[in-house]
């Protein structure tokens, strides 16, 4: 029989990556403020993206989810803002016109402060201190005052969170996701690029769609969808004092909600079957994602999907697989089986950014390019053979020209990875390397659809 879920039920679990605060009376009181704070969002929003990706499960629209591997309190302003929202709409762009199908846009943004660690310390010159867990957590500087779990930045990053999704709303539906104007939507050293001269011929066949539209009486005027856009947000639920304070019952449904994100998702780190946050997870009704890492086995996948998905409801549950471009055509396709064989009504995603990391020869923890390009070819590649519909992309990245991911149009080497490495966490592909992906994935969507249509 399964046990009674209520919002706290995940502290009599075995909890992982969870920071030791020095004061217990300061976190409850940190969690009694948070509780009475207004949703993040709405209850009605995380409905309507799981009838999104319901879709997407039904093979009838992609999934991208895409941005930073963890905010910061230092790089908060309204250009980062915009620069992300904007590759991001660049990005749906070309899936959705070069790819011939609907894009469902979800952003690592407004909430996603927190990273899990491999080790719970740090040492440097023999000194020990906690390791650096997100700004919602402890500061990335090397000090023990900064190092310290301060619940305090839980405060700061609702606050931050509610105006970085406040300018999103404004973006959404102020008209700069207007698609006439596509052509401004264009950073200065994107534009300049290879991927920015094929962005503006795709963006020149739009306007001439425009144009046709037009002249049918089709336009931002009499139709939102040419003007607006569905954006949403997620991030993953690490953090389970935050999310439990963000936690609140919908007056229409009587149904729990964390209104802290439209999306929620539980990392590789923390899905154990009898942890805290897949307990967590299982009681509120957002859309989840579970990431699948290359050691998961088909019946611990299934066990997981019976807890999180019980009423196998589609749009429900996103799988992410993050395997690593040597290992995901062997791994995969016996998880992509037993989800088929049993009906399981799931969307598969591929994470080709978190099984590729390595640490480059100057030093610095990177990315490179061409695995990137592997793993999200192979993921392809292997659905299509478990006849599966490859249903989203999920990455980090930036709408600013980084260097922290080698390779790619932008030719980033080794060498050159110190000139704007600006990460506090893992490596990001810039603007251009992202848009650059995203014509590839376009390609192997429409060349699948082709697939489809002829068979």
């Amino acid at each position: 029989m399964t046990q009674i879920w209520t919002p706290d039920s995940w502290r009599a679990k075995p909890v992982r990556q969870m920071p030791k605060y020095p004061d217990a009376d300061e976190l409850a009181d940190v969690e009694r403020q948070l509780e009475t704070l207004p949703p993040l969002v709405f209850a009605g929003e995380a409905r309507r993206l799981k009838k999104r990706l319901a879709t997407v499960a039904a093979g009838e629209a992609f999934l991208f989810q895409g941005g930073d591997c963890a905010e910061s309190f230092a790089e908060f302003s309204a250009n980062n803002i915009r620069d992300a929202f904007r590759i991001i709409l660049q990005i749906a762009v070309v899936l959705t016109f070069g790819g011939s199908i609907p894009v469902v846009k979800v952003a690592r943004m407004g909430g996603q402060f927190a990273k899990p660690r491999s080790d719970d310390n740090e040492t440097r010159d023999g000194v020990v201190l906690p390791s650096y867990r997100g700004d919602i957590i402890n500061g990335l500087d090397f000090t023990a005052e900064s190092r310290r779990p301060d619940p305090q930045r839980m405060i700061k990053v609702y606050h931050q969170s509610s105006s970085t999704l406040n300018l999103l709303r404004a973006f959404v539906q102020g008209g700069y996701a207007d698609l006439h104007r596509v052509h401004q939507w264009n950073l200065d050293f994107v534009d300049s690029s290879l991927q920015g001269e094929r962005y503006r011929a795709l963006s020149g066949r739009i306007g001439e769609a425009l144009d046709f539209m037009a002249a049918c009486n089709i336009t931002a005027e009499t139709s939102s969808q040419i003007r607006e856009t569905d954006f949403y947000t997620s991030h993953e639920a690490l953090l389970l004092p935050y999310e439990q304070a963000m936690t609140r019952i919908d007056s229409t449904t009587g149904d729990w909600y964390d209104v802290s994100a439209h999306m929620l998702w539980i990392g590789e780190r923390t899905r154990q079957l009898d942890g805290a946050h897949v307990e967590f997870l299982r009681g509120v009704k957002n859309p989840i994602g579970l990431k699948c890492g290359p050691k998961m086995t088909a019946d611990e996948l299934l066990r997981l999907i019976d807890v999180l998905n019980p009423a196998n409801e589609p749009g429900r549950l996103t799988l992410i697989a993050r395997m690593g471009d040597d290992k995901i055509a062997t791994a995969l396709p016996n998880l992509l089986r037993a989800t088929k064989r049993d009906g399981r009504n799931v969307v598969w995603c591929s994470d080709p950014m978190h099984g590729n990391t390595h640490a480059s020869d100057s030093g610095y923890k990177t990315r490179d390019f061409t695995h990137i390009v592997s793993e999200v070819r192979s993921f392809f590649d292997v659905c299509r053979a478990e006849g599966v519909h490859p249903g989203g992309m999920h990455v980090e990245m930036t709408g600013r020209e980084v260097t922290e991911c080698i390779g790619g149009a932008s030719a980033v080497t080794d060498a050159g990875l110190g000139e704007r490495y600006e990460t506090h966490c893992d490596p990001r592909l810039n603007a251009t390397q992202a848009l650059e992906l995203a014509f590839l994935i376009a390609d192997y969507v429409k060349q699948g659809r082709k697939v489809v249509e002829v068979g």
